[in-house]
């Protein structure tokens, strides 16, 4: 299936400039072109952008993604670099997942304290979040 830019845009849920500012940093190839000049797009662009959105909802950044697409389009990272990367973002994660965890106990514990009938005057929740 061949998608114009438009369609792409619905289809993937961004918007044009977000598609053409991919294509412009490299980290989406530039599709080829009818003779009308409107830009074609495959199902695999559609993939390729699924994957992009993903590693960005997981915290990714767009120079983080690109180095790994790199890998695949380019060739131009070598296994050193890649792995450096990986352990680095490994134990990134590791520390987001730490963090969490600690945020997690906070609201499980904040959430045991509140009887849910009290008035928001005398919320517990409130009250030990203020004393902070």
């Amino acid at each position: 299936m061949h998608y114009r830019m438009g369609e792409l845009a619905k289809k993937c849920n961004l918007s044009k400039e977000t598609i053409r500012y991919y294509e412009r940093i490299g980290i989406l190839p530039a599709p080829p072109r009818l003779d009308s000049g409107y830009r074609i797009y495959t199902e695999r662009t559609v993939d390729r952008l699924s994957f992009i959105i993903r590693m960005q909802g997981l915290g990714f950044k767009l120079k983080e993604i690109d180095q790994l697409l790199g890998v695949v389009d380019r060739d131009e990272a070598k296994c050193c670099d890649i792995y450096n990367f990986t352990v680095e973002k490994l134990a990134d994660i590791r520390r987001k997942i730490k963090d969490l965890k600690k945020v997690e106990q906070m609201l499980i514990d904040l959430k045991e304290r509140c009887p849910e009938d009290k008035d928001i005057y005398g919320c517990p929740i409130i009250e030990t979040l203020m004393k902070k």
